[in-house]
């Protein structure tokens, strides 16, 4: 039985539950951190007795700055070690620029950047000096391109890709492991509280969070610095290295565009 634990962000839908439950079958002890604690608490009476593994519940706001400190110290007093953290949780807001929630955009990049940022920091150094650990962090193919509509996401999906692959290969000698997800346009509730589900890219087709969760983890595994889920998702984010930059924003634009305009 493997007695390591991974702490998933996001955990109480979309890809970071199937996550929760991918490491949990694995034998991975699960820290499952969101704001609902009721769903995260019916997770873990789900995958505790299934999976025979210890399932910690912590509910958790990452739009507030002190949060990922408390985290920290919560599963020290408790003793938790982490050896595999998935920065999975993140929101978009859809619409121009400057029409939108300044207080949202913000938020949106207190927990899809400096949240993400935060966490890695505070777990990688003890990753080190074991000199095993993973880390994987959910970006998106909207970190290959510009996103006209969702501009404020798009760029922090950008940040997210960079970032991990500047700090994988850093770490390259350490024995711990840095990975980017990048899914396309997944069935997760992301797009309804983005409310963009009538837009033509989510219009165009979505793969399951599972399939995407099951990719991600095996890319995981294997230590590779990116993994992009989908054949299709793979032709759409490296086909913007072949087109001049303008033309792909607005190549987004069209996708991002509501169906009958």
């Amino acid at each position: 039985m493997n007695q390591q634990t991974a702490l998933i962000t996001g955990a109480s839908s979309g890809i970071g539950y199937e996550f929760a439950r991918t490491f949990a079958s694995h034998g991975y002890n699960v820290v499952l951190v969101a704001r609902g604690e009721a769903k995260l608490r019916e997770l873990a009476q789900t995958l505790e007795p299934h999976h025979a593994i210890n399932a910690t519940v912590l509910p958790t706001d990452l739009a507030q700055p002190a949060a990922p400190d408390e985290l920290a110290t919560a599963l020290q007093t408790q003793g938790i070690q982490i050896d595999v953290l998935v920065n999975n949780v993140g929101f978009a807001s859809y619409g121009f620029f400057h029409e939108l929630d300044l207080a949202k955009e913000l938020s949106m990049i207190q927990v899809n950047i400096v949240a993400l940022t935060h966490l890695t920091r505070l777990f990688l150094p003890g990753m080190v000096a074991r000199r095993q650990g993973r880390i994987l962090n959910v970006a998106s193919t909207a970190a290959f391109q510009p996103g006209p509509l969702m501009a404020v996401y798009y760029a922090s999906k950008a940040f997210v890709l960079s970032f991990s692959e500047a700090i994988a290969n850093e770490l390259a000698e350490s024995g711990v492991t840095v990975t980017a997800l990048c899914p396309g346009p997944t069935q997760s509730g992301f797009q309804e509280r983005a409310a963009m589900q009538d837009s033509k890219l989510v219009q165009s087709g979505l793969m399951t969070s599972a399939e995407v969760v099951r990719q991600g983890y095996e890319g995981l595994m294997q230590g590779k610095p990116v993994v992009i889920p989908g054949l299709n998702n793979k032709i759409g984010a490296f086909a913007t290295r072949f087109v001049p930059r303008q033309t792909a924003v607005r190549i987004v634009r069209r996708m991002q565009e509501r169906t009958g305009h």
